[in-house]
This record gives structure tokens, C-alpha cells and sequence, in this order.
């Protein structure tokens, strides 16, 4: 995904400027360590449940000021640093994108996304 791109695009909705005062990015990325022990992880195979995802997009763009939401999960094998989710939050204030966004993440994370870490030869 163009983040760039895909916030022009966002802008040029013609009721963009009514409705948003805040777009809030998160960008996943494969980390060259484990989060249990900080192992070495070599390569990540993801599969996201995009029809859980389109639900959960769904319930939280209902939510209070929220104008839209873009989410791309990425699947296959993939190398640290290379990008895996990407979730774009679009609201009129912060005190209704950021919880949106966080709350999200997390669903999708623990509801619609597996993943298997491959980790160097010893």
C-alpha cells in the first residue's frame, strides 16, 4: 500500500473536509526477533481472515466519528522489515479515532490474523 496515495485519494472525497480533523496510520512490520524471548526470526508466514477483517472494519467504522477506515493485510512468508498491515483511521477528533485504531488493531491482531515466526538454524 501507498500510504501517500491512498490519503490523496482519501482527500479528494468531497465530504473529506466536513468530516475529518484527524487520520491516524498504523504500519505492521516483520521484527527481526520473537516477542516471547527475542529469538531470531528469519522470515514470518501470515494469513489474515479478510472477511473477519471487513466485519471488524465494518463494527468500527459505525462508531462515533468515524468517517473511514482502510485496512490491507498482507499474506505469504515475509522477510523483517518488510510490511504486513496496514490500518487507516479517519475521524473528526481524536478522542474518537484513537480508541477506533487501538482497539482495532488489537481485534484483528488476536481475531483475524495468524502467524508462524521461522527462526534461524542453530
Amino acid at each position: 500500500m501507498d500510504i501517500t496515495k491512498t490519503i490523496q485519494e482519501l482527500k479528494k472525497r468531497p465530504e473529506f473536509k466536513d468530516n475529518v480533523g484527524m487520520i491516524l496510520i498504523h504500519n505492521g512490520v516483520v521484527r527481526n526477533w520473537s516477542r516471547k524471548d527475542r529469538a531470531g526470526v528469519t522470515a514470518l508466514e501470515v494469513t489474515p481472515d479478510l472477511d473477519k477483517i471487513e466485519k471488524l472494519r465494518q463494527e468500527y467504522l459505525a462508531k462515533e466519528g468515524i468517517f473511514e477506515i482502510i485496512v490491507k493485510a498482507y499474506s505469504g512468508t515475509f522477510q523483517p522489515g518488510d510490511d504486513l498491515l496496514f490500518i487507516i483511521v479517519a475521524g473528526d477528533i481524536r478522542e474518537n479515532i484513537k480508541p477506533v485504531l487501538a482497539e482495532l488493531l488489537d481485534r484483528i491482531k488476536s481475531e483475524a490474523v495468524t502467524k508462524k515466526e521461522i527462526f534461524a538454524a542453530s
